[in-house]
């Protein structure tokens, strides 16, 4: 309470500091239970993460094992590929060798049919 003459306080009274003093551990007992209740929640908050971190470290795992497998199937078609244009490129030398050997009896058949045609025995 303040001295409206001298603008000082008036000394406190024992009475005053008790009943003030009662307040702030009452006000200080409020926070800790606050405290208390937020590092509980804090606690499972952290086991929850402790869970999904897990989950998260096993999914990760999945992952690159998928990873890994899908690397090792790349290798897999390189070679594949590879044997595949060595197929392709030995039918196309036979498709050549079949055209040059067949080159004759196409140019016979050719003549062939031209004599048939100015015998008059062509069929068409």
């Amino acid at each position: 309470m303040a001295d409206r003459e001298t603008g000082k306080e008036a000394p406190r009274t024992g009475r005053e500091r008790l009943r003030k003093l009662t307040q702030a551990a009452l006000t200080a007992d409020e926070t800790v239970d606050q405290v208390q209740e937020i590092l509980a929640d804090m606690g499972q908050t952290m086991a929850s993460m402790d869970t999904t971190l897990g989950s998260f470290d096993y999914s990760l795992g999945r992952v690159t094992q998928a990873m890994d497998r899908v690397d090792g199937m790349a290798d897999q078609l390189e070679s594949l590929m590879a044997r595949l244009e060595g197929v392709v490129s030995r039918v196309e030398k036979l498709v050549g060798i079949a055209e040059t050997a067949l080159a004759p009896v196409n140019a016979v058949e050719s003549v062939g049919r031209n004599v048939a045609g100015m015998l008059g025995l062509r069929r068409d």
